[in-house]
């Protein structure tokens, strides 16, 4: 890791129901709020389709230039949680962080090295004293050594609890920064501007941050809302269309279980939703920002999961299966791959427990196959993948608990699977 002032201002150096109506929510829970913010952004030309369609087997770098063919309006999205902030989505919206900032005597800007251009363009515009910190790329950021790391630094800068943190990067950097936010001076203020669509659509709203362990990813971690999160579309110019397609795993997710319009968005045109610049695209992120935002809003803490009112634990959907599948893996996988797969897992575990028709488990393959993502893994025994499992935040004691799917948008908890029905979809998504 490098670390060192940078130069700032001052210093140099499917179905129709929604999850309210199939699970029986009151209105306030999160999943009431993810329907009615869906509702609020159904305004696309395209017409919603069901499941049971047609056809459906059922410097730094990056070029920071401008990448939309035609610049869209900048959107806000409100989370309204314990303490209320701003998503801003738009291209050049990063140029915000100097507001968002202002007031605080220094900045430590955390990023990875393949960003340190556009670290430098955000740390030219600042009036504070700017403190470079370069962390590794993806999860490998995410580790005690390089929390550590960054302590060390802010501590040798002279960071006061009148400081901010700003995370420059994907998930796995805001992801770590955050947490560096958290326990500093037991929590400074912090914002994010992710690079990537899964930071933009996942990790950078809701306030979650946190570190891996060997024994499973995110264990350490904390609540820790930011100040304002700046989506500039402008950053996803050059991002591998792997990363792309990574992180449209999570906007479909939120089409499966809140918004079915994302679905039919990216089933009309599967290239131009992962066109960069295209409106496509930048629809599909607002969408899928909207489901998160909402969700958190009402369930911050994940805490209001009983029966089957679906809390905060609705966006974990396929993140049980997928998270083990990172772990066996050395988290070498990407995220959004990961979690493609382990959706597809639950849609085969709730249709082997009956619970959802094969249609709906046939469309997680259709639409995540027409975007190039994976809909199988065999690359670890389903001993190996149960132990995994067994560690994941949704489990209770010894007992398993998936988010899984009843149709299109009806999400529900699956408890405690008997394990022949584990094995079964374990063998289907293997084979």
């Amino acid at each position: 890791m490098a670390a060192g002032l940078g130069a700032g201002g001052r210093g140099a150096g499917g179905s129709q129901r929604g999850p309210a109506a199939a699970a029986g929510q009151r209105p306030g829970t999160a999943g009431a709020a993810a329907e009615g913010a869906a509702a609020g952004l159904r305004r696309h030309r395209h017409p919603r389709r069901r499941h049971r369609r047609p056809g459906a087997g059922g410097g730094g770098g990056r070029d920071p230039r401008p990448a939309r063919r035609g610049r869209t309006a900048v959107r806000t999205v409100e989370v309204s949680a314990e303490r209320p902030y701003r998503v801003r989505i738009g291209a050049g919206v990063r140029s915000e962080l100097v507001e968002l900032v202002a007031g605080a005597d220094r900045v430590a800007l955390v990023h990875p090295q393949v960003l340190s251009g556009q670290a430098r363009e955000l740390a030219a515009g600042l009036d504070a004293r700017v403190t470079d910190i370069t962390v590794p790329d993806a999860e490998q950021a995410k580790t005690a050594a390089v929390l550590q790391s960054c302590w060390d630094t802010l501590a040798a800068a002279g960071f006061t609890r009148s400081d901010v943190v700003v995370g420059l990067g994907g998930g796995a950097t805001t992801d770590l920064a955050g947490f560096v936010a958290a326990t500093w001076a037991r929590g400074i203020g912090f914002v994010t501007v992710p690079t990537t669509v899964l930071g933009m659509v996942d990790a950078a709203v809701g306030g979650k941050t946190g570190i891996n362990l060997p024994a499973g990813k995110n264990l350490v971690g904390a609540f820790h809302e930011p100040l304002g999160v700046l989506c500039d579309l402008d950053l996803l110019a050059g991002l591998p269309a792997a990363d792309v397609r990574a992180g449209l795993a999570e906007v479909v997710k939120c089409g499966l279980v809140a918004d079915p319009q994302i679905l039919s968005l990216v089933e009309d045109d599967p290239a131009d939703a992962q066109d960069p610049g295209s409106a496509r695209l930048a629809e599909l992120v607002e969408r899928a920002i909207a489901v998160k935002a909402a969700v958190v809003s009402a369930d911050l803490r994940e805490s209001t999961s009983q029966g089957r009112a679906i809390g905060r634990e609705l966006v974990n959907y396929g993140h049980t299966f997928g998270h083990a599948v990172e772990r066996v893996e050395g988290y070498r996988w990407r995220h959004g791959d990961a979690v493609s797969v382990g959706m597809v897992y639950v849609a085969e575990l709730a249709e082997v427990v009956g619970l959802q028709q094969p249609a709906l488990r046939d469309r997680h393959r259709s639409v995540l196959t027409t975007l190039g993502l994976p809909t199988r893994y065999s690359g670890a025994s389903f001993e190996a993948l149960l132990e995994a499992m067994r560690l994941d935040k949704k489990t209770r004691g010894s007992t398993l608990r998936f988010v899984a799917l009843e149709d299109l948008a009806v999400p529900t908890i699956l408890s405690g699977p008997e394990e022949a029905a584990l094995r079964e979809a374990h063998r289907r998504v293997a084979g």
